[in-house]
This record gives structure tokens, sequence and C-alpha cells, in this order.
């Protein structure tokens, strides 16, 4: 197991998904962990529950939309823990689901917010703490969809192609500093959105049988490993888990 023990972490979308699954594995391999969400209840019980198996965790309520939730968090996580080594920049949306003609403005707007700006917020908050330490990782939930075009996907698609331009750019400028900046593709994760996306009916994605998507405890794995010296070969890149080379990397063979 890789030992993060003396780590921190702060986890945005911890409620559920990927964003749970991970704060419990970091929380396994010795991490200390602020778990944000909008849930605020949902996060408090896995806390809760990382607290009670001798793990140290903490809860904020975060809206990833707003700067000042997530610079706030930030605040709360060093003053919890002392420092701030790693940010898994998870939280998204998907819905609503819709062609681009057919579009919500005000939601297509949202899942910007959430899946762009979310990710640019957690950045502008925490990269000054891990400069301030000389070290630190990033850990950018992404998607294939950062790199194709889906019908019905123009807000998630790209949203995800911008975070992926972030995830690049924040390597360039600070890659040399001790600031490692990293993408997770993990590929279709058995999560509420893929019940959203099946509801929907529309792109290929919608048809896919459930059990062809992995497990959310698969892409915690990866986070992990990013964050292990393995991971630095990735940096500026989004590492991908739909292919068997990147499973085996990881240890999920």
């Amino acid at each position: 197991m890789i030992d993060l023990t003396g780590k921190v972490a702060l986890v945005t979308g911890a409620s559920r998904g990927i964003g749970a699954a991970s704060a419990r594995k970091l929380a396994d391999c010795g991490a200390a962990v602020l778990l944000t969400a909008r849930s605020g209840d949902a996060i408090d019980r896995l806390a809760g529950e990382i607290r009670a198996a001798g793990g140290a965790a903490d809860a904020k309520t975060c809206d990833v939309s707003r700067y000042e939730d997530v610079s706030a968090a930030v605040d709360l996580c060093v003053e919890r823990f002392g420092r701030l080594d790693i940010l898994v920049n998870n939280a998204g949306l998907i819905d609503p689901i819709s062609r681009l003609a057919e579009s919500d403005p005000e939601d297509w707007a949202k899942v910007a917010d959430v899946n762009y700006k979310g990710v640019y917020h957690g950045l502008r908050a925490a990269l000054p703490v891990m400069l301030s330490q000389g070290s630190g990782i990033v850990v950018n939930i992404s998607s294939g969809a950062a790199t194709s075009a889906l019908e019905g996907w123009s807000h998630y698609c790209s949203s995800k192609a911008a975070a992926l331009a972030l995830t690049r750019c924040a390597d360039k400028e600070y890659g040399d500093q001790g600031i490692r900046v990293v993408g997770l593709s993990p590929g279709t994760v058995a999560t509420d959105m893929q019940i959203a996306i099946k509801a929907s009916g529309i792109n290929p994605v919608s048809q896919l049988d459930p059990s062809v998507h992995i497990p959310a405890d698969w892409a915690a794995e990866a986070v992990v490993w990013l964050c292990s010296d393995a991971g630095a070969a990735y940096a500026g890149t989004d590492f991908s888990l739909k292919t068997e080379e990147g499973r085996r990397l990881v240890g999920l063979t």
C-alpha cells in the first residue's frame, strides 16, 4: 500500500462516487483528509466514519463554483491539519444532458462553473499554500470527453477540455517548483452520473451496459497512485484508466 502518512489532502465533491472513494482511500493510506461538497450531512457522516476507523478527517460545506467557498476550505485545511499536500479536484456535473438548441443557458453555465471554474478555483486557492511548502500534488478528475465530441454533452465535453488545458498550464507554470498537476481520465464509472446518462438516451455512452462501468474504488486507487512517485511521469497530462496498460500500472489487473 502507498504510504501517505503525514500528508494532508483536500477532496472536492467528496459526498459520493469517486470523491467519497478517494477520501476513504487517501485516509486508508495515512493521509489526513478534508472532505468538501455541497451536501454537508453526507460529508459529515463520511468524516465521522474515517475518524471512527482511526483516521484524521474533517468536513466543510463547499460549492466549488464560488471561489470564496474553496478558499475558505483551503484555509480550514491548513488551520486544522497544518498544511495541504494533495488536492483532488473531483466535483463535477453532467445534468441536464441536452442538445445545444434545446439547452437551458443557466443550467449549461452551471456545469461550466463547476467542471471548469471549480478546477481553477481549487488551483488558485491551493497553489500559494503548496508553493510556500515547496511541494504539492493536484489531481484533476478528467474524462475522455475532454478530447471527444459527444451529442448532448456540449457543456461536459467543453468544460472537461478546459480543465485539461488548466492541467497543462499549471504544469507549465509550476512543474519546476515542486508542484505536480495531473489529470485522471477514469473511463465510465459506476456512479450516479451514469444513471443520468443512461436515462438521457442520448449518444452511445447512454447505451452501455452497466456491467462495463468500473467501480469508484478503482478510480480512487488511481488517484492515490498518481500521488506516489510513479505518478510524476504523468504531470501535465491526463492519465487514462481505460487502457489495460493504465490499469496494470495502478495494480488493477
